[in-house]
């Protein structure tokens, strides 16, 4: 007997939320036991949307905790924007001296560090031997163009491993530069 995928979808979610002794029960309506186990379907249909709805959950308190600090400087940048348009993995807000005053847990999962030891530490923590002068070189002249712009960088994990971090920098402004966020994700 064939079943479309919605059928079989609402079998295993029914059949994997009985007890063993209702599933006892049941058993011998649902076929001779002769046929061959099938993967279950709708788990995989399931965590697929579940994952997606957690990463949206993660983003949208993300940005309201953005949102937050948007409201207490004042800063006039249209951030749903940012966060629209950009991928990322790790936040960093920094003052206009570019101490860190708040990193999303995304930054601790690349990084290996975590929020507290981030805190009032400048980013150059994470460069190392390998991060380029010249790279460091551009990022500064950038930001002293209070404008937005894209990097590709090489840091250091707390474990000393090496990862390329593309650096999206945006500046956050009342009337000047306040402070800056970067959007930052893992590049190959």
């Amino acid at each position: 007997m064939k079943h479309n995928l919605a059928e079989m979808s609402s079998l295993d979610i029914y059949l994997s939320r009985l007890t063993n002794e209702e599933y006892d029960k049941i058993k011998h309506k649902i076929g001779s036991g002769k046929s061959k186990p099938r993967p279950l379907l709708s788990w995989d249909i399931y965590m697929e949307g579940y994952h997606k709805r957690l990463t949206e959950a993660r983003r949208r308190m993300e940005l309201e905790k953005v949102l937050s600090f948007a409201k207490q400087f004042n800063w006039q940048n249209d951030l749903e924007i940012a966060f629209s348009e950009n991928d990322y993995e790790g936040l960093v807000i920094t003052d206009i001296n570019q101490k860190i005053i708040w990193v999303n847990d995304g930054f601790t999962s690349m990084t290996g560090y975590s929020k507290s030891f981030a805190l009032n530490k400048t980013p150059r923590f994470l460069q190392g031997e390998k991060t380029s002068l010249s790279t460091k070189a551009r990022i500064k002249s950038k930001i002293k163009l209070d404008k937005p712009f894209k990097e590709v960088i090489i840091n250091y994990r707390k474990d000393k491993s090496i990862y390329k971090c593309e650096v999206k920098i945006i500046p956050l402004y009342y009337k000047e530069t306040t402070h800056f966020i970067a959007l930052e994700k893992q590049v190959i």
